[in-house]
């Protein structure tokens, strides 16, 4: 079965072809890696991206091969600087910090980057000493690197606009906002604090009735993930119980398979999910630009 990962970067090394190189900032996208049709909302937000400034996508999670050959393409495309952006929820998780050290930013590597490198996220380029997923990338120019999506205005936009389109009455109704949330309890803390300061953004923008988060810690020890479900099923049947409407707003880039386990979750329940995740949305080009020139020289 032909790899899409593959096939998405034969496409873009096309396209590259017929680029000129431009000098100043690139961005390098750090993405996620899933079905051909996840990866292909992804390559066209950086094809969008790249109208403004030179963009590359590394997908996988903190996938060093990857990584390297986007690198590359931006250096070969005369960058003098690279900004990674992690296409990512939070920023508080060990495929960010794995990131980090594989860009040189940090100087320890977290023990989950041994893990990573051992999955195949459809790897470009790699062979010889580039082999070792567990080793920093060599880069010829600057590397930084912003924070993921977190609290920022953008995503409430986008999760308001979602709760909107399967609202029917506001007043009447309660959100929940669920994501998938990390394993280590210190990283979920941050977590929920983000969250909490979105469900204030949206309720800022929608008069609903309530707005709540949760993270459901799908990888998380069997108890704590069964405990996430006690929470969530509990939220719901109170809201439910005191006649309201219940919409629950997957805090996910894009569904791709974690929406069906939150559907066996809440089985028996009554309750609307919102039929898109974050993505598609043009928003995330504005966002991705905005944290991407943050700290740029103009």
């Amino acid at each position: 079965m032909p790899n899409p990962l593959r096939a998405l970067s034969f496409a873009a090394l096309v396209v590259l072809a017929a680029r000129p190189a431009a000098a100043g900032p690139g961005v390098l996208l750090l993405a996620h890696g899933g079905r051909a049709e996840w990866n292909a909302r992804v390559t066209e937000l950086a094809a969008q991206v790249d109208r403004e400034m030179p963009t590359e996508t590394a997908f996988g999670m903190a996938t060093r091969a990857n990584i390297q050959a986007a690198v590359d393409r931006l250096a070969a495309r005369g960058v003098t600087e690279i900004v990674a952006v992690p296409l990512f929820v939070s920023s508080w998780s060990s495929v960010i910090t794995s990131s980090e050290y594989l860009l040189g930013l940090r100087a320890d590597a977290p023990a989950a980057l041994a893990r990573y490198a051992k999955m195949d996220h459809g790897q470009q380029g790699a062979h010889g000493a580039d082999a070792d997923g567990t080793v920093p990338i060599k880069a010829l120019v600057p590397v930084r690197m912003t924070p993921a999506l977190n609290d920022h205005p953008i995503v409430a936009d986008i999760l308001a606009r979602r709760a909107r389109a399967i609202s029917r009455s506001p007043t009447q109704e309660a959100v929940v906002i669920v994501a998938h949330g990390p394993n280590e309890e210190d990283d979920n803390r941050r977590w929920l604090t983000d969250m909490g300061s979105l469900t204030k953004r949206v309720a800022a923008l929608e008069p609903f009735a309530a707005v709540e988060c949760l993270t459901l810690r799908d990888d998380a020890p069997r108890p704590v993930r069964d405990q996430a479900t006690a929470d969530l099923r509990a939220l719901v049947e109170r809201h439910t119980r005191d006649g309201g409407r219940v919409l629950i707003v997957p805090l996910l880039i894009s569904f791709g398979g974690i929406e069906r386990g939150l559907y066996e979750r809440l089985d028996g329940l009554s309750y609307t999910m919102a039929e898109a995740a974050l993505m598609p949305d043009s928003r995330l080009v504005a966002w991705v630009l905005a944290v991407a020139r943050a700290g740029t020289p103009q």
